[in-house]
């Protein structure tokens, strides 16, 4: 029961911050390279105390040592919720500089030949600016509360599972371990529907007029409540700690044949000691330590060397590598992909995901169990279903190129500024004759929608003269916007509304084939996923499977779930077409990419790494068919031999058959 609490902690934490990374990007204006930092550092927390927990931790008393991991965990969760509690309120627009008019009174309008406002651009303004979005480096505080998190975890699955083994009856400790897992799921389940409720809530709720929030959730500037999810982990881990201080560091009834070999084998091994003792004096017992010590580290480089040179396990290891930073790159920002590509608000992102994941990647699992069972599958056979399944999963992702949606009119980015030809670069965009003379910020964010369904970057650049706005949190309108020319319409009147340009019908649809899509490959993957591990086994020697599977998992952990969310982020930021701005000039957070480029870059690398994986899986089923077809043709030509050699009767003078003595004719033939 108390591992159970414990690893629906660990999971839930993991899915907080896997569904809150963009918002934490989007809170601290910083790019998607640094959001892949943030999210790697759990990860390094992870492999800084690693080996630590796993030498140390089975020599003293683990229920304790796992709930001292609960608290640092849920330690770590809640540092990483404390920022939002000491920067101040979330200033979504650069105008804004007092929460209490927070409204859209403040936009700016085209300003005919008039000088900038003075709260724009004074120096004493600016620097003030500057000191105030310091703030903005309290993303530190975010990745080093991952990092303690991740620290905080460590202990929790290695010391947990050979505290079960240990102690349960011979056969009952695999069902117990996949009992945990089963209802460790139960973590992610939460986690997602956390996510999706609390990105519905405007990031400062409680503490701002909520009727003065002009954006939706649907807004590229929206921040959700992310912090709210990290303060619920954090307290449920601190909780999963109390029964692990109450339990002891042997159970009192362990299975009875253990008890006998092992309070025999140490009675043996006291009397041993105590006569060594006294036979031995300071020196030699130094002695005997340093020379055992010498011994320790010869026998662990003799064992690396022998799983490095073994071909089967580092192939495999890169089959690994490859698949999981695909894995990890993709379901951090695929949250990020939905919203840009679809349309969709971090909340649907959070819930679609959540929804369809949850039960397809479980039923996976079972499915990929179930039909190793049922066929009795080879270690040969577990590979192939492996192979085919990952293969499937890669040919269905193909299809997302299919699914991809234009990129947004924007006038000034995609488009000239009156919104009428398409430019070569969205950078330095010239002014048009419809909003030069209107003296505007450029670096401003403030988009509007107008009735010729082209985005425009803000109502100054869309020419917008008026604008009227209502008491409800309808979208504020604007008129005469000289930039937003309706063909076939004469009249000068032409308005727009706040917020981007909403999707195309067909687009929408291509939402819901992306989810159909995805739970297939999801299913595929997990059911290729299951009989991984068991591949580690079969190809190295049985005293090296621990040491094979710890490699294994610093290997993936450290090129994968380090490095992959960031490389996956720098290729995404390259994408970017609008870069918010800070007063200091301060390059921020994306507000809008090329949608091709974007998923071009992100499909792009995810696939890269999976027909990477598939090419050294087939290299992989190639050695491993011939060394195990090898190894059947030598144990049935050794079978043929034994049995000939069994059969063969003495041959008489003449060289026919002596029948054995009691045997009819027929038996001995």
């Amino acid at each position: 029961m108390a591992l159970s609490l414990s690893f629906i902690a660990k999971s839930l934490g993991g899915i907080i911050m896997k569904t809150s990374i963009t918002q934490i990007e989007r809170r601290f204006d910083i790019s998607s390279s640094v959001a892949g930092l943030i999210d790697g550092s759990f990860e390094i927390g992870n492999l800084l105390v690693i080996v630590f927990v796993s030498y140390f931790g089975s020599k003293l008393h683990r229920p304790r040592i796992i709930g001292i991991g609960c608290i640092v965990m849920g330690t770590g969760s809640i540092l990483t919720a404390l920022p939002h509690f000491f920067m101040g309120y979330y200033r979504f627009s650069k105008e804004i500089t007092n929460p209490s008019l927070n409204s859209t009174s403040s936009l700016s309008t085209c300003l005919i030949n008039q000088p900038l406002l003075l709260d724009r651009t004074s120096p004493d303004i600016v620097g003030n600016d500057c000191v105030k979005e310091s703030g903005s480096y309290m993303w530190i505080y975010v990745l080093m509360g991952n990092l303690l998190r991740g620290i905080g975890e460590t202990p929790i699955g290695p010391l947990g599972v050979s505290y079960i083994d240990d102690f349960a009856k011979d056969g009952h400790s695999s069902f117990y371990v996949g009992s945990l897992n089963a209802i460790a799921m139960i973590g992610p389940a939460i986690g997602f529907f956390l996510g999706s409720q609390f990105a519905k809530l405007y990031v400062d709720i409680g503490y701002v007029d909520l009727s003065s929030v002009h954006i939706t959730p649907k807004d590229s500037r929206w921040v959700g409540a992310w912090w709210l999810g990290f303060l619920v982990a954090g307290l449920f881990a601190i909780v999963s700690s109390i029964p692990f201080f109450f339990l002891p560091k042997n159970l009192n009834e362990p299975q009875i044949e253990r008890k006998v070999s092992i309070s025999s084998q140490a009675s043996k091994t006291n009397k041993e000691m105590k006569l060594r003792s006294k036979s031995t004096n300071y020196e030699q017992t130094v002695t005997g330590n340093i020379f055992c010590t010498v011994i320790f580290f010869t026998g662990f480089l003799k064992s690396l060397k022998s799983i490095l040179t073994t071909p089967l396990y580092i192939i495999f290891v890169g089959i690994t590598l490859f698949s999981f930073s695909s894995f990890i790159g993709g379901i951090t920002y695929i949250f990020k992909f939905i919203e840009q590509q679809f349309g969709q608000s971090t909340a649907d992102a959070n819930f679609w995901i959540g929804l369809l994941s949850m039960p397809t990647l479980s039923s996976g699992f079972l499915i990929g169990g179930y039909i190793i069972k049922k066929f009795k599958l080879s270690v040969v056979g577990i590979a192939k279903l492996s192979f085919f399944s990952f293969l499937l999963a890669f040919i269905l992702q193909t299809f997302y190129f299919l699914l991809i949606c234009e990129t947004k009119s924007v006038a000034g980015l995609t488009l000239t500024y009156d919104g009428k030809t398409p430019v070569a670069s969205h950078k330095n965009v010239p002014l048009s004759y419809c909003n030069s003379d209107c003296n505007c910020d450029e670096t401003q964010w403030e988009p509007l929608c107008g009735e010729n369904g082209i985005t425009y970057v803000s109502p100054c650049l869309a020419g917008c003269k008026s604008s009227s706005s209502k008491k409800t949190k309808m979208p504020k309108v604007f008129y005469n916007c000289s930039c937003v020319d309706i063909t076939g319409f004469q009249n000068r009147n032409n308005s727009a509304h706040l917020g981007e340009c909403p999707r195309s019908d067909h687009c929408v649809k291509n939402f819901y084939l992306y989810l159909a899509l995805t739970a297939l490959v999801t299913l595929s993957s997990g059911l290729g996923s299951t009989p991984t591990i068991m591949l580690i086994f079969k190809n190295v020697q049985p005293e090296l499977k621990s040491l094979a599977l710890g490699f294994h998992s610093l290997t993936i952990r450290s090129l994968g779930g380090i490095l992959a969310p960031i490389y996956f982020g720098a290729l995404i930021d390259r994408a970017c077409l609008k870069w918010s701005i800070s007063n200091c000039g301060k390059q921020g957070t994306c507000r809008i990419y090329d949608n091709k480029l974007f998923a071009n870059y992100f499909l792009g690398i995810t696939l890269t790494l999976k027909i990477s994986s598939i090419i050294l899986f087939i290299i992989f089923l190639f050695i491993m068919m011939k060394k195990y077809q090898r190894k059947d043709t030598k144990t049935s030509e050794k079978k043929e031999k034994v049995v000939i050699e069994a059969n063969l009767e003495p041959l008489n003078n003449n060289g026919h058959f002596i029948s054995s003595a009691g045997e009819d004719d027929e038996t001995s033939i």
